[in-house]
């Protein structure tokens, strides 16, 4: 489409509605790790020059979303099961660190905006919709990480949370499939229930326990779905 004919929308729409709607269709496994990603062909089915599209795929690969191959070509990046080990276990520290200083920490106003967001995450969970899901999983727990007070370990844990997503919507597919619910919910309350006790030893204890969940989980939906055999470390216990 030529920049002429191309319409007017308000300066950075197209860009925001391009890389919302990728996002969207990446974390939600709608577009799968590999997928080429055509300036021209999203120019055309955006209905906008290709200047916004590149726009949105630099910022996609921002969010580490996306990769440039040698050639030039764009695809979504794939999941690299290999660094497993390693990411769960910095999301291992994460987690636990920030649900730690949330218990000791903590004030009633954090409480408050704790449970608005495991109430947000429950209703996400009858939804069904895995992208919902994730997106108020992360707001749960970037609560209790605001809680803590510590915005350098929250920021990390951020990133954690977003590289993850992809991982985790595979997550919630395998605990729907096999085991036929979500238990991420009443883990929820049992981590905030510890953050209200200020009991920083039970929230260190379940913040692990969540982990360890995610990860067993997705190791079994590996073997039974795409791998005959993966064998990785467990987390570290909790001290």
């Amino acid at each position: 489409m030529s920049e002429d004919l191309e319409p007017k929308r308000a300066k950075g729409t197209g860009v925001k509605l391009a890389y919302e709607t990728l996002r969207d269709e990446i974390l939600s496994l709608a577009l799968p790790p590999g997928a080429l990603l055509d300036e021209m062909t999203l120019a055309d089915r955006f209905g906008m020059s290709r200047s916004p599209v590149r726009e949105a795929l630099i910022r996609l690969a921002g969010d580490e979303l996306v990769v440039t191959l040698a050639n030039r070509s764009t695809v979504v990046a794939p999941i690299d099961i290999q660094s497993f080990p390693k990411y769960v276990e910095a999301l291992d520290i994460a987690q636990r660190m920030n649900t730690r200083l949330a218990a000791e920490l903590r004030t009633e106003a954090d409480l408050m905006t704790i449970a608005k967001r495991q109430k947000a995450f429950v209703a996400a969970v009858k939804t069904g919709r895995h992208l919902f899901m994730s997106e108020a999983n992360k707001a749960f727990h970037m609560a209790i990480a605001d809680a803590g007070k510590n915005p350098y370990l929250a920021s990390f844990y951020d990133r954690l949370l977003n590289q993850g997503r992809r991982m985790l919507n595979l997550h919630f597919e395998f605990l729907e499939t096999e085991q036929g619910g979500y238990l991420l919910t009443d883990e929820h309350d049992q981590m905030l229930d510890a953050i209200r006790n200020r009991d920083a030893e039970r929230a260190d204890a379940l913040a692990h326990a969540h982990t360890r969940q995610f990860q067993d989980n997705f190791i079994d939906f590996l073997k039974r779905n795409y791998l005959k055999d993966v064998a990785m470390p467990a987390p570290r216990p909790a001290a």
